[in-house]
């Protein structure tokens, strides 16, 4: 009686809905990584762990997360230009699972044309794919001191049109809810090792969401 019920209640679905969750549940776990992939994060001072140990920057925290082997090629004051020179050096040494693209603060910090960062991220990323499919870019917020006082900073809207296009992992709102709360901060754009924790916090459980764990 109850598979007469089970398929009356299937019999009634639209066979396109079916096969739309199908594909779902086989893209996610095509898309997962494997438990020991090797990642590169790439990124400026967010990424390096600024104003806290290295062992607390969020690369580390989130190699602990998911046991995945994440190197940490975060650089204090690097650009999006300076990124894109070094990029090539990292892929030509090692061989990695996926790539993770946090960039372009200080671009903007220092007044670098909005369409040079997006030539560069897109570039980072064009290379990144041809490394892996397994590209994510973590979106930094646009610098405005009254916003971070009033704890509600926002992406720099030009991360999510070169993910878009570049085909690449958007990963929102992590750096800007965390920089929004001073307790989480070290200084006025820095996070703290709390402030990191909760990057790779909520970086692992987007990633999860996106298919990657």
């Amino acid at each position: 009686m109850k598979r007469r019920h089970l398929l009356q209640l299937l019999a009634g679905v639209p066979a396109t809905a079916l096969l739309a969750a199908c594909g779902k549940r086989k893209a996610s776990s095509a898309n997962a990584l494997k438990a020991d992939a090797r990642v590169l994060a790439l990124g400026d001072s967010l990424t390096f762990g600024y104003g806290a140990s290295p062992e607390t920057s969020w690369p580390a925290k989130l190699g602990e997360l998911t046991g995945w082997q994440v190197e940490n090629a975060g650089v204090n004051g690097d650009t999006s230009a300076g990124a894109l020179q070094r990029l090539p050096a990292l892929l030509s040494a090692g061989s990695y699972d996926a790539i993770l693209i946090g960039i372009g603060g200080n671009d903007m910090l220092r007044g670098v044309s909005p369409a040079s960062t997006r030539e560069n991220l897109a570039a980072l990323i064009e290379q990144a794919r041809a490394h892996t499919s397994h590209v994510a870019v973590l979106a930094t917020p646009a610098p405005d001191a009254m916003r971070a006082v009033v704890g509600s900073l926002s992406d720099a809207p030009f991360y999510e049109e070169v993910a878009k296009s570049g085909q690449a992992l958007l990963v929102a709102g992590v750096y800007s809810s965390v920089l929004s709360d001073a307790a989480l901060r070290s200084d006025r754009i820095h996070a703290n090792a709390q402030g990191y924790a909760k990057v790779a916090e909520q970086l692992a459980d987007q990633l999860k969401a996106a298919g990657w764990r």
